[in-house]
């Protein structure tokens, strides 16, 4: 017998503390309008220290998703935690999700992919579920972005972008062949990978922080604005199209483009490239900023819990990020 997966549960939690483009105006030299012009961003999340953190929130995320597909924590055969910003820096989150979670001695896999987290995570647990090796599989995508940028000047081009949240999904064996996760096509290309990065603490230095290094704002994420969109924008529609000859489909069969919430300038431009209209295309960004490996998910529970999402639809997510990595998959609903 083949098995196949589907997405039988969804749930996304976000910190309850909203920060505004009007209240980032009063800590650095920006303003509503160059924030949202440049990104679309009108508000994200941030933490609050001593109850949220990237496995907690990640937890509360997958308890919904497990309640709205009927299963227990004693169901779950796998789980797979995609985040850039883990708790510690050993061991991952996915273990400290187990625990919160009450799961069993099952494995737990960190993903450390980036923008591109969720859809790798999404892989490799569709990849146990065809082989017979596990039934259900939780996947979490979660992350604490507030802390890694400085609000300043300094780091204002990065700060004003990233959020906190948290998003998961139950993926669960079934025998439809043509019914649930298509297919998932994954890309990487290290050529670029200072482009966007956080470079310190890394293992690199016989000291991994020092106060030269805080000085300088090498503890603080950089990236290449412009080199970033450009190569978003080329790879998101290739990789789209990628996964839709694969499962020889048009691209006129998509229903709901679900793209990981980087920037909206780079939403509208692969929206445009594929003729796609706004009820096609979910976007909300506004409200939560980039949540990175969270932002698929989250988008995703969003568009099914306000009806978005109908039974036989076509929906496709798709993200780009640090690595460089790219990725898609398709899902018939």
């Amino acid at each position: 017998m083949s098995f196949y997966s589907k997405i039988s549960g969804l749930g996304f939690y976000v910190p309850e503390t909203i920060v505004t483009n009007d209240d980032l105006s009063k800590q650095m030299e920006t303003s509503d309008e160059w924030i949202i012009e440049r990104t679309g961003i009108k508000e994200r999340r941030f933490f609050t220290e001593g109850k949220d953190s990237v496995s907690s929130m990640g937890a509360r995320a997958a308890k919904i998703a497990l309640e709205r597909a009927n299963k227990t924590p004693a169901d779950v055969d796998m789980l797979v935690f995609a985040t850039l910003s883990p708790d510690y820096y050993f061991p991952g989150s996915g273990v400290l999700a187990q625990r919160e979670l009450g799961l069993r001695q099952i494995p737990c896999f960190d993903v450390r992919q980036q923008c591109s987290g969720f859809i790798y995570a999404l892989s490799l647990a569709d990849q146990y579920i065809k082989t017979g090796s596990a039934k259900t599989v939780l996947v979490i995508g979660s992350e604490i972005q507030s802390n890694i940028m400085e609000i300043s000047d300094r780091g204002r081009n990065m700060s004003v972008i990233f959020g906190d949240g948290a998003g998961a999904c139950v993926l669960e064996a079934h025998t439809k062949k043509r019914k649930g996760l298509l297919s998932t096509h994954l890309h990487a290309d290290g050529k670029y990978a200072e482009e966007l990065m956080l470079q310190h603490p890394g293992s690199r230095k016989k000291k991994r922080v020092t106060q030269e290094m805080i000085d300088s704002g090498e503890l603080l994420p950089n990236m290449n604005g412009k080199l970033v969109f450009m190569n978003a924008v080329k790879y998101f529609p290739e990789v789209i199209r990628e996964a839709l000859a694969y499962n020889n489909l048009k691209e006129s069969d998509i229903d709901l483009l679900v793209p990981h919430q980087a920037n909206q300038r780079i939403t509208l431009a692969v929206q445009k490239e594929f003729g796609l209209s706004d009820d096609r295309v979910v976007s909300n960004i506004h409200k939560y900023g980039n949540t990175t490996a969270a932002s698929i998910p989250i988008a995703l529970t969003e568009a099914w819990e306000s009806g978005r999402i109908k039974d036989g639809d076509l929906i496709c997510l798709a993200s780009f990020g640090s690595g460089f990595t790219w990725a898609s998959a398709l899902i018939r609903w």
